[in-house]
């Protein structure tokens, strides 16, 4: 199960660009509300949430996702509930995934250092000990970072084949009429 976290203010098109891509390639994904069951997102969009942070199924958790939005990132690392789920993902090697502003949460869980990361320009000193490298998504091991909501579908695709493969990634990319310049 992958768990995409939603804070108010969060970036819709980060949480739910990956989420749909995830979904259509077979993937089993949960939309979490950090602030309660339903939540805005920074631009006026309000989205009903499969569960709460505190319904969390640890057992059931392959990839935890962490959308940005300065106000979804100051929700989740405000929500003792969400920061505990994302350090326990990564103390599990299950895979952690933040774009925008989220992997600035990251150096408080010791999750980025020495990683390869990107984030929102701008805000790249504030991911302590990481590697940052320009591109729109980067993975290293089981930490996937994405720069903003521009890259939301390369972050999507790189989450789908971190977890399916990159066969499956290609056939949801044709599907969805997707190219890469």
């Amino acid at each position: 199960m992958v768990y995409i976290l939603l804070g108010t203010g969060f970036e819709e098109i980060e949480a739910l660009a990956p989420c749909d891509i995830l979904r259509r390639g077979g993937v089993q994904v949960a939309l979490v509300g950090v602030n309660g069951p339903e939540i805005t997102g920074g631009h006026g969009i309000t989205v009903r949430a499969d569960l709460t942070v505190e319904q969390l199924d640890r057992a059931q958790l392959e990839m935890i996702v962490l959308p940005g939005g300065l106000g979804g990132v100051q929700a989740m690392g405000a929500s003792p509930a969400a920061m505990e789920a994302v350090a326990w993902a990564y103390a599990h090697d299950k895979w952690v995934a933040a774009i925008c502003a989220a992997p600035t949460l990251l150096p408080r869980l010791g999750i980025s250092q020495g990683k390869r990361c990107v984030c929102y320009p701008g805000m790249e000193d504030q991911v302590e000990g990481a590697a940052m490298v320009k591109a729109n998504a980067v993975r290293d091991g089981r930490l996937l970072t994405g720069r903003g909501p521009g890259a939301a579908l390369d972050f999507g695709f790189m989450l789908l084949e971190a977890l399916r493969g990159s066969d499956v990634a290609a056939q949801v990319r044709a599907g969805m009429v997707y190219q890469q310049d």
